[in-house]
């Protein structure tokens, strides 16, 4: 692949690049071009990032950009976009903004004046709605829930989301996630994407209580997807 000469971008732009959820040959032609032309890449880890970037030959300067240092990192950025320079924001995978913190550095460059284009591209989110069997024209995407402070409030409320419901959660706590959802929401129909587009990919789809009391241990990084309620609400 022929590579562009650094500096062709547009100058004092930042880009925001969507990178592999796992198989990294899921790489767009243009998201290689345009970390291999920017001045300098901001990303979430830069160990995980480096991975990638050597797969496909990208020399490009590596600074960390997280929740610990965005305050830090952030205005330094700015002040390199603003004498012209140009850059890209990845996070450690998928579409960035969605669970970093990311949409920092773009509301400051937005305050600023600064371009902000998009090169899209995976996005373990939109990957487990394809693969879920469950509707997807209207969803809403939930995160991670808390762990502890205002999980019980935050699950009572989204017991009444008629849209499909997405959520983020960890090996160790999915599990207790899947009761607790049970608990509350009743014996809905769910599916669970782990390790998408990796070598030990699964799709496991049944209902709360069929998946929730399965014997197993739970691995990999892991989308949760729950069918929204059809419970008409009562009037007063």
């Amino acid at each position: 692949m022929k590579k562009e000469e650094r500096g062709s971008l547009d100058q004092g732009t930042i880009y925001i690049v969507s990178t592999p959820i796992g198989n990294l040959g899921d790489f767009t032609q243009r998201a290689v071009e345009i970390l291999s032309t920017v001045s300098l890449i901001a990303a979430e880890d830069t160990r995980r990032t480096r991975i990638l970037l050597n797969r496909y030959e990208i020399q490009t300067p590596l600074s960390s950009y997280n929740s610990y240092n965005k305050f830090k990192k952030g205005p330094l950025f700015i002040g390199r976009l603003k004498k012209g320079e140009s850059m890209a924001l990845v996070s450690d995978a998928g579409t960035p903004g969605i669970s970093d913190p990311h949409y920092h550095l773009v509301q400051l460059a937005i305050g600023e004046g600064i371009s902000v284009n998009a090169v899209p591209g995976p996005s373990a989110l939109l990957a487990a709605l394809t693969v879920s069997g469950l509707p997807m024209d209207k969803f809403v995407f939930e995160g991670f829930l808390p762990r502890k402070k205002g999980r019980a409030t935050r699950l009572e409320k989204l017991a009444e989301e008629k849209r499909t419901l997405v959520i983020f959660e960890s090996p160790n706590r999915i599990q207790k996630t899947l009761k607790d959802i049970l608990t509350v929401f009743g014996n809905r129909q769910v599916a669970i994407a782990r390790e998408l587009t990796k070598i030990h990919e699964e799709i496991i789809r049944g209902n709360l209580e069929d998946i929730g009391n399965q014997d197993r241990k739970w691995k990999g990084e892991l989308t949760l997807v729950i069918e929204g309620s059809n419970e008409k609400k009562r009037k007063p």
